[in-house]
């Protein structure tokens, strides 16, 4: 059983709004939601920025019930849940009247709250912790919270595979719906900056620095020179495509291929890196029935990393060939930071958001390509362009990679 897989709804909140719309202009209009870290405890580490978000207050988007039980990494999943369930107009009596599956990628989980137990407990013994605390310490706690507030009472799992988690949960959803096994599944990911990540990406020398040409992390720059890290969350609603034709869903545009690989060298030798994103966006075009020749766009993993930008420049250039001069490209950490869960349901809001009012954000802040790069279709600035197909690339730290097709019915 192969069925067609409809994207119904959305929700997000981002660094850049809480709103698909509202983060393509921000995109567009070459806005940051990057700025510097106002943490007195990071003052020692030579990264200084983040794409944090601006004030979240989850008593805007949660009511009716306490929010005690829930910690930042669930208010965040659930104020996206709702949006995305209130804009695909399953309301609360109709959920009541349906099993819905969730499905939340995370990379790390509720580390805040993780840290404050592990401390707590360490320093003033087990039993000063609250048992409340440790429900949040799972890496399953934003699913099952969320889950739980939205009365969703379908299959419920979570994905962690890294940065590319919200997108390989957003295809793990799309396969339950072409197996037969749910007619409609909320799916996305969710990850919170904390000290915690911040300091573990510090250590691994992944994170942007103030070197000779300033902090870089802008995504493909030839001075680039880390990224920054992000948080947000973003959730789609994935619905078989007679079924929501049947209850009058407008449907945004489908799910038509995806794939995942694993690089075994974890980075460390370019070749097997390459060749590993290209397996992934090949696969995902030959389960979209579509060529290369079909992809309007790609909204492209990059994030300022110094290797894995171009790892996935090359691999661009492999997959698309003679188009690989003028494919268009957009890169939207610039803009957001690496959000990790929340990154892959980010750019699949902006490709959606480009498809509908035909405008492709820039990168913003690039300046230079590196020497030898072929993909001129890489620009700071906006450009107006019309797509229908668009492929969406996953490129995470720990090897994991990944590439979604979705098409407009247009």
């Amino acid at each position: 059983m192969d069925r067609r897989v409809a994207i119904t709804g959305m929700g997000l909140i981002s660094p850049l709004g809480d709103s698909s719309d509202s983060l393509l202009e921000a995109l567009c209009q070459g806005r940051s939601g990057v700025r510097p870290v106002e943490l007195s405890c990071l003052n020692g580490y030579q990264c200084h920025l983040a794409g944090r978000l601006p004030g979240f207050r989850p008593e805007s988007y949660l009511f009716g019930r306490p929010l005690r039980p829930l910690d930042r990494m669930s208010q965040l999943a659930c104020a996206a849940c709702g949006l995305a369930l209130e804009s695909s107009w399953w309301t609360a009596e109709n959920r009541a009247l349906h099993d819905l599956p969730l499905v939340v990628g995370t990379m790390f989980g509720g580390m805040h709250t993780i840290g404050d137990f592990d401390r707590a407990a360490i320093t003033s013994g087990p039993a000063s912790v609250s048992p409340m605390a440790f429900a949040n310490t799972v890496i399953h706690a934003a699913a099952g919270q969320t889950a739980i507030w939205h009365n969703l009472r379908g299959a419920n799992s979570a994905v962690a595979a890294g940065s590319i988690s919200g997108i390989s949960a957003v295809g793990q959803a799309a396969a339950m719906i072409r197996q037969g096994r749910a007619e409609i599944v909320l799916a996305g990911g969710v990850d919170e900056f904390s000290v915690e990540s911040f300091c573990g990406c510090s250590r691994a020398g992944v994170l942007c620095t103030n070197g000779a040409h300033s902090e870089r992390p802008i995504p493909f720059d030839r001075y680039r020179n880390g990224f920054a890290l992000g948080e947000g969350a973003g959730f789609l609603v994935l619905e078989e495509f007679t079924y929501a034709r049947r209850r009058g869903a407008s449907v945004l545009a489908e799910v038509q291929g995806y794939a995942t690989a694993f690089d075994c060298s974890q980075g460390n030798d370019p070749e097997i890196a390459v060749r590993t994103l290209v397996r992934a966006m090949r696969t995902a075009l030959t389960r979209s029935g579509m060529s290369y020749r079909d992809i309007d766009f790609v909204s492209a993993s990059g994030n300022g990393s110094l290797t894995r930008d171009c790892y996935e420049l090359a691999a661009l250039d492999t997959v698309f060939g003679d188009r690989a001069k003028e494919l268009p490209v957009t890169a939207i950490k610039c803009g957001t930071g690496e959000a990790m869960g929340a990154s892959g349901p980010f750019q699949i809001a902006v490709a959606l958001e480009t498809i509908k009012r035909r405008r492709l954000p820039g990168v913003t802040g690039l300046r230079e390509l590196p020497p030898g790069c072929r993909m001129q279709g890489i620009s700071a600035n906006p450009r107006t362009l019309q797509a229908r197909n668009a492929i969406i690339n996953g490129v995470g730290l720990d090897g994991n990679c990944c590439s979604l097709v979705i098409a407009s019915l247009d």
